[in-house]
Protein backbone atom coordinates (compact mmCIF):
# COMPACT_ATOMS: atom_id res chain seq x y z
CA UNK A 1 0.00 0.00 0.00
CA UNK A 2 1.57 3.50 -1.00
CA UNK A 3 2.00 6.02 1.42
CA UNK A 4 -0.91 8.06 0.10
CA UNK A 5 -3.64 5.39 -0.27
CA UNK A 6 -2.69 4.70 3.59
CA UNK A 7 -3.16 8.19 4.26
CA UNK A 8 -6.36 8.25 2.63
CA UNK A 9 -7.32 4.74 3.87
CA UNK A 10 -6.58 5.55 7.44
CA UNK A 11 -8.66 9.50 7.11
CA UNK A 12 -11.30 7.72 6.21
CA UNK A 13 -11.70 5.18 9.04
CA UNK A 14 -11.10 8.00 11.96
CA UNK A 15 -13.71 10.15 10.20
CA UNK A 16 -16.45 7.18 10.46
CA UNK A 17 -15.26 6.92 13.92
CA UNK A 18 -15.71 10.51 14.48
CA UNK A 19 -18.99 10.39 13.09
CA UNK A 20 -19.83 7.07 15.69
CA UNK A 21 -19.20 9.41 18.02
CA UNK A 22 -21.40 12.00 17.18
CA UNK A 23 -24.52 9.81 17.14
CA UNK A 24 -23.86 8.30 19.96
CA UNK A 25 -23.30 11.52 21.70
CA UNK A 26 -26.29 12.97 20.13
CA UNK A 27 -28.55 9.85 22.83
CA UNK A 28 -30.83 11.06 25.23
CA UNK A 29 -28.75 9.61 27.91
CA UNK A 30 -24.99 10.06 26.33
CA UNK A 31 -23.31 6.69 27.10
CA UNK A 32 -26.13 5.40 29.20
CA UNK A 33 -28.93 3.18 28.25
CA UNK A 34 -31.34 3.94 30.40
CA UNK A 35 -33.06 5.33 33.90
CA UNK A 36 -35.07 4.40 36.27
CA UNK A 37 -36.29 4.15 40.08
CA UNK A 38 -34.86 1.23 42.01
CA UNK A 39 -37.76 0.65 44.61
CA UNK A 40 -40.82 1.43 45.58
CA UNK A 41 -40.45 5.29 45.29
CA UNK A 42 -43.07 8.15 46.19
CA UNK A 43 -41.80 10.86 43.56
CA UNK A 44 -40.35 9.42 40.75
CA UNK A 45 -37.29 10.52 39.34
CA UNK A 46 -35.50 11.61 36.42
CA UNK A 47 -32.00 11.64 34.46
CA UNK A 48 -30.58 13.96 31.32
CA UNK A 49 -28.06 14.52 29.15
CA UNK A 50 -27.06 17.75 27.95
CA UNK A 51 -24.70 17.18 24.94
CA UNK A 52 -23.26 20.48 24.38
CA UNK A 53 -21.79 20.29 27.92
CA UNK A 54 -21.54 16.57 28.16
CA UNK A 55 -23.16 16.67 31.81
CA UNK A 56 -25.75 14.28 33.22
CA UNK A 57 -28.60 15.86 35.25
CA UNK A 58 -30.17 13.52 37.80
CA UNK A 59 -33.47 14.09 39.88
CA UNK A 60 -34.48 11.31 42.30
CA UNK A 61 -36.11 10.48 45.66
CA UNK A 62 -36.27 7.39 47.48
CA UNK A 63 -35.98 6.53 51.08
CA UNK A 64 -32.27 5.04 51.80
CA UNK A 65 -29.58 2.98 50.05
CA UNK A 66 -28.89 1.04 53.59
CA UNK A 67 -30.19 -2.25 55.20
CA UNK A 68 -31.94 -5.00 53.15
CA UNK A 69 -33.35 -3.06 50.02
CA UNK A 70 -32.65 0.41 48.06
CA UNK A 71 -34.96 3.26 46.99
CA UNK A 72 -33.27 5.68 44.58
CA UNK A 73 -32.89 6.85 40.73
CA UNK A 74 -30.04 5.12 38.49
CA UNK A 75 -28.87 6.20 35.57
CA UNK A 76 -26.82 2.86 33.79
CA UNK A 77 -25.94 0.46 31.31
CA UNK A 78 -24.56 -2.57 31.51
CA UNK A 79 -20.85 -4.07 30.59
CA UNK A 80 -18.67 -6.67 30.98
CA UNK A 81 -14.94 -7.28 32.63
CA UNK A 82 -12.69 -4.76 33.97
CA UNK A 83 -13.56 -0.92 34.31
CA UNK A 84 -12.90 2.68 35.30
CA UNK A 85 -15.67 4.46 36.65
CA UNK A 86 -15.14 8.95 37.12
CA UNK A 87 -16.71 11.44 37.18
CA UNK A 88 -16.55 15.13 38.94
CA UNK A 89 -20.03 15.22 41.09
CA UNK A 90 -21.91 18.22 42.72
CA UNK A 91 -25.41 18.68 44.54
CA UNK A 92 -27.65 21.24 43.05
CA UNK A 93 -28.83 23.15 46.54
CA UNK A 94 -28.87 22.79 49.92
CA UNK A 95 -31.23 19.70 50.01
CA UNK A 96 -32.89 18.72 53.04
CA UNK A 97 -31.50 15.31 54.54
CA UNK A 98 -27.62 15.63 55.04
CA UNK A 99 -27.60 12.46 54.48
CA UNK A 100 -28.66 12.13 51.02
CA UNK A 101 -26.21 10.48 48.55
CA UNK A 102 -25.17 10.42 44.72
CA UNK A 103 -21.97 8.41 43.44
CA UNK A 104 -21.12 5.80 41.00
CA UNK A 105 -22.68 2.39 41.43
CA UNK A 106 -22.28 -1.29 39.97
CA UNK A 107 -25.06 -3.46 41.01
CA UNK A 108 -26.08 -7.15 40.17
CA UNK A 109 -29.24 -6.21 39.49
CA UNK A 110 -32.21 -3.81 39.22
CA UNK A 111 -33.84 -5.40 42.36
CA UNK A 112 -34.73 -3.51 45.66
CA UNK A 113 -32.16 -5.92 47.77
CA UNK A 114 -29.71 -6.63 45.03
CA UNK A 115 -26.26 -7.17 45.92
CA UNK A 116 -24.13 -4.33 44.90
CA UNK A 117 -21.17 -1.70 45.85
CA UNK A 118 -20.80 1.74 45.42
CA UNK A 119 -18.82 5.31 45.68
CA UNK A 120 -21.65 6.99 48.37
CA UNK A 121 -21.06 10.85 49.16
CA UNK A 122 -23.58 12.10 50.95
CA UNK A 123 -25.43 15.85 51.66
CA UNK A 124 -22.67 16.04 54.99
CA UNK A 125 -19.68 15.30 53.45
CA UNK A 126 -19.40 11.60 54.85
CA UNK A 127 -17.63 9.36 52.19
CA UNK A 128 -17.32 5.94 51.64
CA UNK A 129 -17.55 2.65 50.01
CA UNK A 130 -20.87 1.10 50.27
CA UNK A 131 -21.23 -2.70 49.82
CA UNK A 132 -23.91 -5.61 49.64
CA UNK A 133 -22.48 -9.17 49.27
CA UNK A 134 -25.05 -10.85 49.37
CA UNK A 135 -28.79 -10.47 47.62
CA UNK A 136 -31.22 -8.93 50.58
CA UNK A 137 -28.41 -8.42 53.15
CA UNK A 138 -27.66 -5.72 55.22
CA UNK A 139 -25.30 -2.89 53.63
CA UNK A 140 -21.88 -2.65 55.17
CA UNK A 141 -19.11 0.37 54.53
CA UNK A 142 -15.70 1.51 54.24
CA UNK A 143 -15.17 5.11 55.25
CA UNK A 144 -13.09 7.62 53.60
CA UNK A 145 -10.77 9.80 55.11
CA UNK A 146 -11.64 12.57 52.50
CA UNK A 147 -15.11 14.28 53.19
CA UNK A 148 -16.92 16.53 50.72
CA UNK A 149 -15.19 15.11 47.64
CA UNK A 150 -16.32 16.13 44.66
CA UNK A 151 -13.59 14.22 42.39
CA UNK A 152 -15.12 9.94 42.58
CA UNK A 153 -13.80 7.32 40.72
CA UNK A 154 -14.42 3.22 41.02
CA UNK A 155 -12.55 0.68 39.51
CA UNK A 156 -13.48 -2.84 38.85
CA UNK A 157 -10.15 -5.52 38.89
CA UNK A 158 -11.81 -8.96 38.71
CA UNK A 159 -13.63 -9.22 42.11
CA UNK A 160 -11.61 -6.26 43.80
CA UNK A 161 -13.09 -2.81 43.80
CA UNK A 162 -10.98 0.36 44.44
CA UNK A 163 -12.67 3.86 45.00
CA UNK A 164 -10.71 6.62 44.77
CA UNK A 165 -11.69 9.83 45.82
CA UNK A 166 -10.27 13.86 45.99
CA UNK A 167 -11.41 17.66 46.37
CA UNK A 168 -10.44 19.05 42.96
CA UNK A 169 -6.76 19.88 42.93
CA UNK A 170 -5.76 17.18 45.04
CA UNK A 171 -4.78 13.70 44.35
CA UNK A 172 -6.53 10.77 45.43
CA UNK A 173 -7.37 8.79 48.08
CA UNK A 174 -8.13 5.10 47.83
CA UNK A 175 -10.44 2.57 49.59
CA UNK A 176 -10.32 -1.28 48.23
CA UNK A 177 -12.76 -3.96 48.96
CA UNK A 178 -11.72 -7.65 47.55
CA UNK A 179 -13.71 -10.58 47.31
CA UNK A 180 -16.91 -9.28 46.14
CA UNK A 181 -17.92 -11.35 43.33
CA UNK A 182 -21.22 -9.59 41.36
CA UNK A 183 -20.99 -11.65 38.08
CA UNK A 184 -19.57 -10.36 34.24
CA UNK A 185 -21.85 -8.22 33.51
CA UNK A 186 -22.90 -5.75 35.97
CA UNK A 187 -24.90 -2.39 35.74
CA UNK A 188 -23.15 0.40 36.34
CA UNK A 189 -24.16 3.64 36.59
CA UNK A 190 -24.55 7.11 38.49
CA UNK A 191 -27.43 7.09 41.09
CA UNK A 192 -29.23 9.74 43.46
CA UNK A 193 -31.04 9.11 46.82
CA UNK A 194 -32.77 11.54 48.89
CA UNK A 195 -32.86 10.14 51.80
CA UNK A 196 -36.67 11.37 52.25
CA UNK A 197 -39.18 9.49 50.57
CA UNK A 198 -41.51 12.98 50.47
CA UNK A 199 -38.88 15.01 48.88
CA UNK A 200 -37.00 14.74 44.78
CA UNK A 201 -33.18 15.70 45.07
CA UNK A 202 -31.12 16.86 42.19
CA UNK A 203 -27.76 16.25 40.87
CA UNK A 204 -24.98 17.29 38.22
CA UNK A 205 -22.19 15.06 37.25
CA UNK A 206 -19.31 16.15 34.55
CA UNK A 207 -16.20 14.84 32.87
CA UNK A 208 -18.13 11.45 33.11
CA UNK A 209 -16.07 8.54 32.01
CA UNK A 210 -16.33 4.81 31.93
CA UNK A 211 -12.79 3.72 30.65
CA UNK A 212 -11.98 0.09 29.55
CA UNK A 213 -8.54 -0.18 30.45
CA UNK A 214 -5.47 -1.95 28.53
CA UNK A 215 -5.74 -5.87 29.10
CA UNK A 216 -2.55 -6.73 31.60
CA UNK A 217 -1.06 -8.96 29.15
CA UNK A 218 -0.97 -5.86 26.55
CA UNK A 219 2.37 -5.08 25.03
CA UNK A 220 3.78 -1.60 24.63
CA UNK A 221 4.42 -0.16 21.52
CA UNK A 222 3.01 -3.10 20.06
CA UNK A 223 -0.87 -3.30 21.44
CA UNK A 224 -2.75 -0.20 21.60
CA UNK A 225 -6.34 1.02 22.30
CA UNK A 226 -8.83 3.51 21.70
CA UNK A 227 -8.12 7.36 22.30
CA UNK A 228 -10.06 10.10 23.54
CA UNK A 229 -9.13 13.67 22.14
CA UNK A 230 -10.14 16.45 24.78
CA UNK A 231 -10.36 19.87 25.44
CA UNK A 232 -10.18 20.97 29.08
CA UNK A 233 -10.40 24.35 31.06
CA UNK A 234 -7.67 24.32 32.86
CA UNK A 235 -9.74 27.09 35.43
CA UNK A 236 -13.06 24.60 36.23
CA UNK A 237 -10.81 21.52 35.43
CA UNK A 238 -14.53 20.54 33.05
CA UNK A 239 -13.62 18.49 29.63
CA UNK A 240 -15.21 17.70 26.65
CA UNK A 241 -14.06 14.69 24.44
CA UNK A 242 -14.39 16.17 20.91
CA UNK A 243 -12.84 13.21 18.83
CA UNK A 244 -12.49 9.17 19.38
CA UNK A 245 -11.17 7.03 17.78
CA UNK A 246 -10.38 3.04 18.28
CA UNK A 247 -6.70 3.61 17.38
CA UNK A 248 -3.71 5.15 19.34
CA UNK A 249 -3.63 8.99 18.27
CA UNK A 250 -1.25 10.85 20.30
CA UNK A 251 0.37 14.31 21.49
CA UNK A 252 -1.78 16.97 20.29
CA UNK A 253 -0.84 20.54 19.63
CA UNK A 254 -2.40 23.88 19.44
CA UNK A 255 -1.86 26.10 16.39
CA UNK A 256 -1.18 29.34 17.10
CA UNK A 257 -4.20 30.76 15.04
CA UNK A 258 -6.72 28.55 17.55
CA UNK A 259 -8.75 26.71 14.71
CA UNK A 260 -6.43 23.43 14.43
CA UNK A 261 -4.75 20.20 16.47
CA UNK A 262 -2.02 18.66 15.31
CA UNK A 263 -1.47 15.23 16.42
CA UNK A 264 0.23 11.68 15.37
CA UNK A 265 -1.08 8.18 14.50
CA UNK A 266 0.12 5.37 12.59
CA UNK A 267 3.43 7.45 12.38
CA UNK A 268 1.65 9.70 10.23
CA UNK A 269 0.76 13.85 11.47
CA UNK A 270 -2.71 14.66 11.21
CA UNK A 271 -4.56 18.30 11.48
CA UNK A 272 -7.91 18.27 13.05
CA UNK A 273 -10.34 21.06 12.61
CA UNK A 274 -11.74 22.53 15.47
CA UNK A 275 -15.23 23.79 13.35
CA UNK A 276 -15.89 20.79 11.55
CA UNK A 277 -14.31 18.20 14.37
CA UNK A 278 -12.40 16.29 11.38
CA UNK A 279 -8.80 14.85 10.91
CA UNK A 280 -6.96 15.37 7.54
CA UNK A 281 -3.65 14.03 7.00
CA UNK A 282 -0.61 17.19 6.92
CA UNK A 283 2.00 16.01 4.06
CA UNK A 284 5.20 14.86 5.58
CA UNK A 285 6.24 13.26 2.38
CA UNK A 286 9.07 10.40 2.95
CA UNK A 287 8.21 11.06 6.81
CA UNK A 288 5.97 8.49 7.43
CA UNK A 289 7.04 6.85 10.55
CA UNK A 290 6.65 9.75 12.99
CA UNK A 291 6.66 9.62 17.00
CA UNK A 292 4.95 11.70 19.00
CA UNK A 293 7.68 14.73 19.14
CA UNK A 294 6.47 17.06 16.95
CA UNK A 295 6.81 20.81 17.79
CA UNK A 296 5.22 23.63 16.14
CA UNK A 297 7.50 27.09 15.94
CA UNK A 298 6.06 30.10 17.92
CA UNK A 299 4.90 31.75 14.82
CA UNK A 300 3.17 28.61 14.06
CA UNK A 301 4.63 28.75 10.55
CA UNK A 302 7.12 25.73 10.97
CA UNK A 303 6.49 22.43 12.20
CA UNK A 304 9.58 20.20 13.80
CA UNK A 305 8.87 16.13 13.76
CA UNK A 306 11.16 13.63 14.45
CA UNK A 307 10.98 10.59 12.13
CA UNK A 308 12.44 7.17 12.49
CA UNK A 309 14.55 7.11 9.48
CA UNK A 310 15.52 4.11 7.62
CA UNK A 311 18.66 5.53 6.54
CA UNK A 312 19.64 5.77 9.83
CA UNK A 313 19.25 2.66 11.64
CA UNK A 314 15.36 3.59 12.01
CA UNK A 315 16.43 5.83 15.07
CA UNK A 316 14.41 8.97 15.56
CA UNK A 317 16.17 11.75 13.49
CA UNK A 318 15.04 15.73 13.93
CA UNK A 319 12.88 17.64 10.59
CA UNK A 320 11.40 20.23 9.90
CA UNK A 321 9.00 21.52 7.27
CA UNK A 322 6.08 24.34 7.09
CA UNK A 323 2.88 23.75 8.94
CA UNK A 324 0.69 23.73 5.60
CA UNK A 325 3.19 20.52 4.98
CA UNK A 326 5.92 19.49 2.49
CA UNK A 327 9.07 17.65 2.23
CA UNK A 328 11.06 17.38 5.32
CA UNK A 329 14.44 19.00 6.00
CA UNK A 330 16.67 17.23 8.17
CA UNK A 331 18.13 18.96 11.15
CA UNK A 332 20.13 16.81 13.15
CA UNK A 333 22.66 14.15 12.18
CA UNK A 334 22.70 11.37 14.26
CA UNK A 335 19.78 9.48 16.61
CA UNK A 336 18.07 8.62 18.28
CA UNK A 337 17.34 12.46 18.44
CA UNK A 338 13.27 13.27 20.00
CA UNK A 339 12.38 17.36 19.91
CA UNK A 340 10.59 19.09 22.20
CA UNK A 341 10.82 22.63 21.42
CA UNK A 342 11.64 25.77 19.45
CA UNK A 343 13.56 28.92 20.46
CA UNK A 344 11.13 31.99 20.53
CA UNK A 345 13.06 33.52 17.75
CA UNK A 346 12.89 30.48 15.67
CA UNK A 347 16.26 29.85 15.02
CA UNK A 348 17.19 26.84 16.92
CA UNK A 349 15.53 23.36 18.26
CA UNK A 350 16.13 22.00 21.33
CA UNK A 351 16.01 17.97 22.13
CA UNK A 352 16.50 14.73 23.97
CA UNK A 353 19.48 12.42 22.13
CA UNK A 354 20.66 9.84 23.46
CA UNK A 355 24.62 9.28 22.93
CA UNK A 356 26.67 6.66 23.60
CA UNK A 357 23.35 5.50 25.54
CA UNK A 358 23.29 8.31 27.83
CA UNK A 359 20.04 10.65 27.27
CA UNK A 360 20.61 14.25 27.65
CA UNK A 361 19.25 17.56 26.10
CA UNK A 362 20.78 19.28 23.40
CA UNK A 363 20.31 22.49 21.22
CA UNK A 364 20.91 22.91 17.20
CA UNK A 365 20.42 25.59 14.62
CA UNK A 366 17.50 24.84 12.38
CA UNK A 367 19.77 24.97 9.58
CA UNK A 368 21.65 22.09 11.41
CA UNK A 369 25.31 21.80 12.15
CA UNK A 370 26.63 20.63 15.35
CA UNK A 371 25.08 20.70 18.33
CA UNK A 372 25.35 21.69 21.83
CA UNK A 373 25.21 19.83 24.57
CA UNK A 374 23.04 21.52 27.80
CA UNK A 375 22.88 19.00 30.17
CA UNK A 376 25.38 16.60 31.20
CA UNK A 377 24.55 13.86 33.40
CA UNK A 378 26.14 10.58 33.51
CA UNK A 379 23.42 8.29 33.82
CA UNK A 380 19.47 8.44 34.10
CA UNK A 381 17.31 10.58 31.83
CA UNK A 382 16.67 14.40 30.72
CA UNK A 383 13.48 15.12 28.38
CA UNK A 384 10.80 17.22 27.49
CA UNK A 385 12.75 20.82 27.20
CA UNK A 386 10.71 23.67 26.84
CA UNK A 387 11.65 27.59 26.29
CA UNK A 388 9.54 29.90 28.21
CA UNK A 389 7.67 32.54 25.70
CA UNK A 390 10.20 35.82 26.87
CA UNK A 391 13.20 32.96 26.10
CA UNK A 392 14.99 33.25 29.56
CA UNK A 393 14.49 29.97 30.85
CA UNK A 394 14.22 26.00 29.23
CA UNK A 395 12.25 23.93 31.31
CA UNK A 396 12.60 19.89 31.51
CA UNK A 397 12.62 16.64 33.33
CA UNK A 398 14.91 14.98 35.17
CA UNK A 399 15.34 11.86 37.16
CA UNK A 400 18.48 13.31 38.50
CA UNK A 401 17.16 13.51 42.24
CA UNK A 402 15.55 9.83 42.28
CA UNK A 403 12.04 10.74 41.23
CA UNK A 404 11.18 12.54 37.77
CA UNK A 405 10.82 16.15 38.22
CA UNK A 406 10.35 19.40 36.80
CA UNK A 407 13.78 21.28 36.48
CA UNK A 408 14.36 24.57 34.57
CA UNK A 409 17.79 26.12 33.06
CA UNK A 410 18.95 29.25 31.43
CA UNK A 411 18.96 28.80 27.66
CA UNK A 412 23.02 27.73 27.48
CA UNK A 413 22.13 25.44 29.85
CA UNK A 414 23.23 27.02 33.18
CA UNK A 415 21.72 27.33 36.66
CA UNK A 416 19.59 24.22 36.72
CA UNK A 417 17.27 23.96 39.18
CA UNK A 418 14.57 21.40 40.82
CA UNK A 419 11.20 23.21 40.45
CA UNK A 420 8.68 20.24 41.84
CA UNK A 421 9.88 18.25 45.06
CA UNK A 422 6.67 15.70 45.37
CA UNK A 423 6.91 11.81 45.63
CA UNK A 424 5.04 11.31 41.79
CA UNK A 425 6.90 11.49 38.47
CA UNK A 426 6.49 14.66 36.26
CA UNK A 427 6.80 14.68 33.02
CA UNK A 428 6.78 17.25 30.16
CA UNK A 429 6.19 20.46 31.30
CA UNK A 430 4.36 22.89 29.44
CA UNK A 431 4.46 26.69 29.25
CA UNK A 432 1.41 28.57 28.71
CA UNK A 433 1.52 31.63 26.05
CA UNK A 434 1.15 33.80 27.85
CA UNK A 435 4.57 32.67 30.27
CA UNK A 436 2.10 32.37 33.45
CA UNK A 437 1.32 28.92 34.08
CA UNK A 438 2.82 25.08 33.14
CA UNK A 439 1.02 22.17 32.86
CA UNK A 440 2.94 18.70 33.17
CA UNK A 441 1.70 15.09 33.58
CA UNK A 442 2.33 12.69 36.65
CA UNK A 443 2.61 9.29 36.77
CA UNK A 444 2.36 7.33 39.88
CA UNK A 445 5.21 6.98 42.52
CA UNK A 446 5.99 2.98 41.52
CA UNK A 447 6.58 3.97 38.14
CA UNK A 448 10.09 3.44 36.94
CA UNK A 449 11.32 7.40 37.00
CA UNK A 450 12.78 6.44 34.02
CA UNK A 451 9.42 5.47 32.36
CA UNK A 452 6.70 7.47 31.18
CA UNK A 453 4.51 4.15 30.06
CA UNK A 454 0.81 3.63 27.94
CA UNK A 455 -2.01 3.14 30.25
CA UNK A 456 -1.81 4.19 33.36
CA UNK A 457 -3.70 6.39 35.68
CA UNK A 458 -2.32 9.65 35.67
CA UNK A 459 -2.73 13.40 36.39
CA UNK A 460 -2.22 16.42 34.74
CA UNK A 461 -0.82 19.28 36.77
CA UNK A 462 -0.91 22.89 36.93
CA UNK A 463 1.39 25.57 38.84
CA UNK A 464 2.12 29.00 38.26
CA UNK A 465 5.56 29.56 35.99
CA UNK A 466 7.15 31.02 39.62
CA UNK A 467 7.30 26.93 41.02
CA UNK A 468 4.49 27.94 43.82
CA UNK A 469 2.17 25.35 44.84
CA UNK A 470 0.94 23.13 42.16
CA UNK A 471 -2.66 21.46 41.78
CA UNK A 472 -4.21 18.53 40.02
CA UNK A 473 -6.47 19.51 37.13
CA UNK A 474 -7.41 16.26 35.30
CA UNK A 475 -7.59 12.73 36.64
CA UNK A 476 -7.45 10.41 33.81
CA UNK A 477 -6.30 6.81 32.24
CA UNK A 478 -3.61 7.82 29.81
CA UNK A 479 0.24 8.55 29.97
CA UNK A 480 2.67 7.91 27.10
CA UNK A 481 0.72 10.23 24.38
CA UNK A 482 -1.21 12.26 26.51
CA UNK A 483 0.13 15.72 26.99
CA UNK A 484 3.94 15.08 25.41
CA UNK A 485 4.27 18.28 23.58
CA UNK A 486 3.13 22.03 23.87
CA UNK A 487 -0.97 21.66 23.67
CA UNK A 488 -2.13 25.07 25.00
CA UNK A 489 -4.70 27.34 23.59
CA UNK A 490 -3.58 30.49 22.41
CA UNK A 491 -5.30 32.32 25.04
CA UNK A 492 -3.78 30.59 27.50
CA UNK A 493 -7.10 29.27 29.00
CA UNK A 494 -7.20 26.06 27.76
CA UNK A 495 -5.55 22.63 27.14
CA UNK A 496 -6.24 19.61 24.39
CA UNK A 497 -4.78 15.99 25.29
CA UNK A 498 -5.51 12.56 24.89
CA UNK A 499 -7.34 9.81 27.44
CA UNK A 500 -7.37 6.28 26.52
CA UNK A 501 -9.96 3.74 26.58
CA UNK A 502 -10.64 0.32 25.03
CA UNK A 503 -13.81 0.18 22.90
CA UNK A 504 -16.60 -2.44 23.04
Amino acid sequence: MTTLVKSLFITAIMLQTNNLFVQSQASSLGIFENHADVGNVERHGAASYNPQKQEYTIEGSGINIWFSSDQFQYLWKKIKGDFILSAKVEFIGKGVEPHRKIGWMIRESLDTGAAHISTVIHGDGLTALQYRKVKNSNMEEIRSAITAPDMVQLERKGNTYMMSVARFGETYTTSELSDLSLGDEVYVGLFLCSHNPKVSETAIFKNVRITVPAKPDFVPYKDYIGSNLEIMDVESGISRIIYQSPYSIQAPNWTPDGKTLIYNSKGLLYNFDLASNKPTVLNTDFANNNNNDHVLSFDGKMIGISHHSVDDSNNSIVYILPVSGGKPQKVTSKGPSYLHGWSPDGNELIYTAGRNNIYNIYKISVKGGDETQLTNTTKGLNDGSEYTPDGKFIYFNSDRSGKMQIWRMKPDGSDQEQVTHDEYNNWFPHISPDGKWIVYLAFPKDINPGDHPFYKHVYICLMPANGANSKVIAYLYGGQGTINVPSWSPDSKKIAFVSNTEFR
